[in-house]
């Protein structure tokens, strides 16, 4: 005799019912967190998760300056290796009069070109920056007694998370500063 069911079959059909999409709202956030921790576990894997900005700068170029000019331009080639972004935030040299100044190269209507100071650079995890005339450089007063061409001009370079970085510039001609 099959009956019309009652109260209590109901009630088992609507616990599975409650069981079933409890549990397939529970699998979403679990499969999200799985994924997540999987990519964190790749990424540290890798060495490169918390890992400190690993910074070196070479290639550094002084132009020569021409005759009575007060300042002139310097390039280094910085890369960070590491794994966190680090941040130039000042540039001394104890063979120079005066400040040297971060700057970077802007553009006005009509070609007009201009320096613009600069307090900082960012130098991205796992990137590099090459200074030039185009972008960023260092503006570094002229010594009294003047630079000759193949002299080397010592600075530091100071980073926010890394310290100070010592690196030589060669002083060269503007004219042979580009070529490799």
């Amino acid at each position: 005799m099959t009956g019309i069911p009652g109260p209590l079959a109901r009630s088992r059909s609507l616990d599975r019912r409650r069981v079933r999409d409890g549990a397939l709202a529970a699998l979403v956030p679990v499969a999200a967190c799985s994924v997540a921790l999987a990519g964190l576990t790749t990424w540290a894997g890798t060495g490169r998760a918390g890992s400190p900005a690993r910074i070196s700068v070479v290639a550094g170029k002084v132009l020569l300056p021409s005759a009575g000019v007060p300042e002139t331009a310097a390039f280094f080639l910085i890369s960070n290796d590491g794994g966190s972004a680090d941040t130039l935030v000042r540039v001394t040299a104890r063979t120079v009069p005066g400040e040297v100044t971060l700057a970077q190269h802007r553009m006005r209507q009509g070609n007009a070109a201009y320096r613009a100071e600069i307090d900082s650079v960012q130098v991205p995890a796992g990137q590099r920056l090459a200074m030039s005339p185009k972008g960023v450089d260092l503006t570094v007063p002229v010594p009294s007694d003047g630079w000759r061409s193949g002299d080397l001009v010592s600075f530091t370079l100071e980073f926010r998370r890394g310290g100070p970085v010592k690196a030589l510039a060669v002083v060269v001609p503007p004219a042979s500063a580009w070529v490799q």
